[in-house]
């Protein structure tokens, strides 16, 4: 009797591990439509910077702020699901679910100190939108290397995949461990895993997680990301090409 009572808690807990999954997929293809329209909000507004529109330029700023609080909110829930999913444990009452994941969700966002205004996201905007007319410049406020450092911060943990040693938006099937997050080129990380008949650490130095054939994918917002570190990464040698140029401006000298 005791085995069958555990067997059916068993199976419950997987079934809601399995609909926490299905909940997280959902969310981080919201996630990923989120990134692409403030991608597209970017740009529009280099473009309406270009035709000096700041009244434009402010309104989407404004729009962007509350777009970026949605994106950090979702993720917060993706964080609230899994807490709640990993947490379970079948009892003689029901579960009220909704509780569960609302106090969790409050609990995640109350440990973050994230706000829109200092987002990396909106740090993207607006540095996209200062380039325009400052390209090469930081900020008010802030040093190039401050800059630089902000801009590249996203949820991506590593920029080369550590068996081919290409960079991430070189790779030709990029895909991430679900446990560790860190990126490989899919076809060596399978034959790495194989290779280590299937009970693989990941090859990332100082990474201690176990990667697993099944849990290594390319996720949603992957290719988003890659595509913002592709996009960054254009921008910065931009910037580095109209510093080199002003080195090379001569100056005016006193004439004797």
């Amino acid at each position: 009797m005791a085995s069958t009572s555990a067997s059916r808690s068993d199976g419950v807990s997987s079934r809601i591990r399995r609909a926490a999954s299905n909940l997280n997929s959902d969310n981080q293809l919201l996630v990923s439509d989120i990134r692409k329209a403030l991608n597209l909000m970017k740009d529009i507004a280099v473009d309406l910077e270009r035709d000096n529109q700041s009244d434009m330029v402010k309104q989407l700023e404004n729009a962007v702020a509350e777009l970026v609080e949605a994106h950090e909110n979702c993720l917060h829930y993706s964080s609230a699901i899994h807490s709640v999913a990993e947490a379970y444990r079948p009892g003689p009452e029901l579960t009220d679910f909704k509780k569960l994941l609302d106090t969790e969700f409050e609990k995640v966002k109350a440990g973050s100190s994230s706000h829109p205004q200092n987002h990396p996201l909106m740090h993207q905007f607006q540095q996209a939108v200062w380039n325009v007319h400052h390209a090469g410049q930081p900020m008010p406020g802030e040093e190039q290397e401050d800059i630089i450092m902000t801009s590249t911060e996203s949820s991506i943990k590593n920029l080369k995949c550590p068996l081919t040693g290409k960079h991430i938006t070189e790779l030709t099937e990029p895909v991430r461990s679900m446990d560790c997050k860190h990126i490989y080129e899919k076809n060596a990380i399978l034959i790495y895993i194989k290779s280590h008949h299937n009970n693989a650490k990941c090859p990332e130095s100082a990474c201690p997680k176990m990667v697993h054939a099944k849990r290594v994918i390319c996720d949603p917002l992957l290719l988003v990301e890659i595509e913002e570190q592709r996009t960054l990464s254009r921008q910065t040698a931009r910037t580095d090409v109209v510093e080199d140029f002003t080195e090379m401006e001569p100056h005016d000298e006193d004439s004797t």
